[in-house]
């Protein structure tokens, strides 16, 4: 299809002069509207307005300029259909080849925090009109929505002697539908969670842009692609800078996302090194430097480190790179790499290392979805958090400061850890983790049994699981999985508490020896 009239509409001016320049060069008549038109003549360029074409002016705030007739009919009338074509003759409607539209800034307009009425302002009515008239029509109009197409645009036309084919216009009609769809799915959820208030609207919107094929998904025979969210949202590990490596796999982005969320709990605290694989926790520590924190962090379980993802809640530097690349690792993540840490990670060409700029803030609020066979699960994010304050008292034995402090960290684990999760810690390092198990007391013997590889590995007279705290992710519902954590040494225990059995479990901590506080906040992880 030869292009003879163009349609130009866009908020988005960038590249608007030269597409314009281009089109008129091939002899193009160029049909424009208010800001549109203004660009293209203060550049020189003869335009034809859009009130010319309709003869009906534009009104009401430019809200009704471009759903006329003239406009739609050129769009939408099928060229080879007779009584089409008579209608065209009858009612003097031109044909419209090209309309080039981008839409009103909805998302910039919320995301700079405007109130209502310049929100409701900036919903486009008639921009997403034109788009799907011209998408639907895509066997004679050519409908272009984003400028990154123009020079592909342009490169069609020079190829085909100023004429598009089928395929490029079933390209960019396909384009031209999602656009308008995400467009809408950003202003329904606008209505339902910001201006209502709705948790769970009537109709749930979920859509990704800028897909990124990944080499393969969870095992190579499947298939796989990254999506960012439509709409504002905040920065993530799908945001973060590779400075380096291979392409980051599914399962690398999965792992990597599990140990920026721990490493975000310690934002803004001392230095902490996560260290993650298949998406659990393997060793995580605080320290008065990254390097210790490293140290203590590789001392927890250094068999299941190796090929793991490491972040860390600083600069990374120097002291720290060198120690991480004495084992192989597959993603190093951190808000910020310094020069020194940067070099010697550029020994490791595989290495994939990302920055991120910042960390995630771990209270943040959204909304959590899974899908099952015939729909999704959808969930508010875990963001429930307890402080000291918080935890009640239930054993005779009070637990002192240090344990208290080791309570707290260990449910911080505990709660990026696959349920059912148990977190042995002591003096602001994990000592043993135990995660996915069909039932509690295994995921206490299993963590008690790493502590006790760690300490023959590194020639520690005990375990470091003695004299530490343990949590678990959700109560326990019998007292052998509590009696399991005592034998690895425990002295202090946090759980939500909840069960049937918790003056059993209770009684059987006193018995024991051990203090044990309830957070009344369970923290599941499947």
């Amino acid at each position: 299809m030869k292009i003879e009239r163009a349609l130009l509409s866009v908020s988005d001016k960038t590249g608007l002069v030269e597409l314009g320049q281009a089109l008129a060069a091939r002899g193009v008549e160029l049909v424009s509207t208010g800001g549109t038109a203004k660009a293209l003549r203060d550049a020189g360029l003869g335009v034809r307005d859009i009130s010319d074409l309709t003869g009906f002016p534009e009104m009401m705030d430019g809200r009704v300029k471009t759903l006329h007739p003239k406009v739609h009919g050129g769009l939408l009338a099928v060229r080879d259909n007779e009584e089409h074509a008579a209608a065209m003759d009858a009612h003097d409607i031109g044909a419209i080849d090209l309309v080039v539209v981008n839409l009103y800034p909805f998302e910039a307009t919320v995301m700079r925090g405007a109130e209502r009425p310049e929100i409701i302002e900036n919903i486009d009515i008639g921009g997403p009109s034109m788009v799907r008239s011209s998408a639907k029509n895509h066997q004679f109009v050519t409908i272009v929505t984003d400028p990154g197409d123009y020079e592909t645009l342009l490169g069609e036309l020079k190829a085909r002697e100023g004429a598009t084919s089928l395929d490029f216009r079933k390209k960019m009609a396909a384009k031209a539908f999602a656009a308008t769809a995400a467009y809408d799915s950003m202003i329904s959820q606008w209505f339902a969670f910001a201006d209502q208030g709705k948790m769970f609207p009537d109709f749930l919107a979920v859509n990704g842009v800028a897909p990124v094929e990944l080499r393969y998904g969870e095992n190579p025979h499947q298939k796989a692609a990254l999506y960012t969210p439509a709409g504002p949202h905040g920065r993530g590990i799908a945001q973060a800078e590779q400075l380096q490596g291979k392409e980051l796999s599914y399962n690398n982005l999965g792992d990597a996302d599990a140990a920026l969320e721990l490493c975000a709990e310690f934002r803004g605290g001392d230095p902490a090194v996560v260290i993650v694989k298949h998406a659990n926790p393997c060793g995580v520590a605080q320290r008065a430097t990254l390097a210790e924190a490293w140290d203590e962090a590789l001392a927890c379980d250094s068999v299941s480190a190796f090929g793991g993802i490491v972040a860390v809640n600083t600069e990374l530097d120097g002291a720290t790179a060198e120690r991480i690349a004495t084992i192989f690792t597959e993603v190093v993540i951190a808000p910020a790499i310094g020069d020194e840490a940067r070099a010697i990670f550029a020994k490791k060409k595989n290495l994939r290392l990302l920055v991120t700029g910042d960390l995630p803030d771990p209270r943040r609020g959204g909304l959590a979805v899974k899908p099952i066979t015939g729909g999704l699960l959808v969930q508010s994010r875990d963001n429930g958090a307890i402080a000291a304050g918080d935890l009640k008292v239930v054993t005779t034995r009070e637990p002192t400061e240090q344990e208290l402090r080791d309570c707290l960290f260990a449910w911080t684990v505990a709660r990026h850890v696959k349920s059912n999760a148990i977190v042995y810690a002591k003096d602001g390092a994990t000592a043993g983790i135990g995660a996915g198990q069909m039932n509690r007391r295994d995921s206490s013997r299993i963590a008690a049994m790493k502590a006790a590889e760690a300490a023959e590995t590194h020639g520690w007279d005990v375990p470091r699981t003695q004299g530490s705290a343990v949590a678990s992710d959700a109560f326990f519902p019998f007292a052998d999985g509590l009696l399991a954590a005592a034998e690895a040494g425990a002295s202090a225990v946090i759980q939500p508490g909840g069960s049937i059995r918790d003056d059993e479990v209770i009684a059987a901590a006193n018995e024991a020896g051990l203090a044990m506080v309830f957070t009344g906040m369970r923290h599941f992880r499947h």
